[in-house]
């Protein structure tokens, strides 16, 4: 994942196009990979407000999080990859990345 100037200014598309296309994408094919997302999106829903603003600022403290920890994605989809996935694939769900506006 790179972390390319200005990134931040619309955190779940960045993240869509970084790793959540990608990975959504094999959900058809890994039913396991479907029940470890729902159990993260499970998470998610319990944790935090799903509306668009809290799940951005939710994005952006994990990945600071992952950042500092020296984290980066190599294709295998360990914990911080899944709950990143998870994040697209609520956002998709909920339709914050369908209205053509940055999310």
């Amino acid at each position: 994942m790179v972390f390319e100037e200005g990134w931040a200014v619309t955190p779940l598309r960045w993240l869509m196009d970084e790793l959540g296309e990608a990975q959504l994408a094999r959900m058809g094919d890994e039913p396991g990979l479907v029940a470890a997302i729902d159990q993260h999106a499970a998470e998610l829903r319990d944790t935090v407000p799903l509306d668009k603003e809290t799940l951005r600022d939710y994005l952006l403290g994990f990945l600071d999080e992952l950042r500092d920890r020296g984290w980066v994605f190599d294709g295998r989809l360990d914990a911080p990859a899944l709950r990143l996935t998870a994040v697209c694939w609520v956002a998709r769900e909920l339709g914050y990345l369908e209205d053509g506006r940055p999310a």
